[in-house]
């Protein structure tokens, strides 16, 4: 079975959030491969810390 880890943050408008975040999400998704003989993470190599995240956007 192949499943998908989905932490999600989900930013609505609000008095005390800048505007330049309101209605904005993040999400950051693993693709996780289960069988009976464990577990593979298809997502790992995919850049996930903001700094890492900043210097694949740099490179586009």
């Amino acid at each position: 079975m192949c499943t998908t880890v989905e932490p999600g943050l989900y930013i609505r408008p609000a008095d005390n959030v800048p505007e330049a975040f309101h209605n904005i999400g993040i999400r950051i998704e693993d693709d996780v491969l289960v069988t009976e003989s464990g577990h593979e993470v298809y997502t790992d190599a995919v850049p996930k810390r903001v700094d890492e995240i900043e210097i694949l956007m740099r490179s586009i």
